[in-house]
């Protein structure tokens, strides 16, 4: 897997320099897998709730409320992100643990296509970490969302592991 990949030029502009969708047409389909993760950092306050597991709220368990979230989203990446290509997803996976401070968010999207999941899975993770968010400002608004970042990506052109 190759750590790094500058492009050559920006994908979604034509020849024009106008926002177009890559055509795909030509492209082979391969089985294609993203990892993506979101952090949430959560104060004190929060994190004594998750003491005993999950925290059941009025709106519903918050880990696995979040988990629906993410892969509803990860389903719905072509309606948010304007350029990117409807995909059939084989399979969208959402898991969450504590580590340290930290709601650590895992999306992984698999499909069998002409274009990649990186979208899906950033998109996921996103908003998981978002209804995390959401469920738990109640308790305080001190939580922060640090990082959104592809983990890895195999399948078509090149495989990408992000250190």
């Amino acid at each position: 897997m190759s750590n790094t990949s500058t492009p050559q030029q920006f994908s979604h502009l034509d020849e024009k320099n106008q926002p177009a969708m890559v055509d795909i047409s030509d492209k082979s389909s391969t089985i294609r897998v993203a990892i993506a993760e979101s952090r949430v950092w959560l104060p004190e306050i929060i994190r004594r709730e998750f003491s005993g597991g999950d925290i059941n709220t009025r709106k519903g368990a918050v880990f696995q409320t979040a988990i629906i979230a993410g892969i509803m989203a990860a389903k719905k990446t072509p309606e948010l992100i304007p350029l990117c290509h409807t995909l059939l997803l084989d399979n969208c996976g959402v898991e969450i643990q504590l580590l340290n401070e930290e709601a650590v968010i895992r999306c992984t999207v698999k499909t069998t296509g002409k274009t990649g999941v990186e979208m899906e899975a950033l998109t996921g993770a996103s908003v998981a970490a978002l209804t995390v968010y959401d469920m738990c400002k109640a308790f305080t608004h001190e939580m922060v969302i640090r990082e959104t970042r592809l983990i890895s990506k195999t399948g078509g052109k090149r495989d990408v592991l992000v250190p």
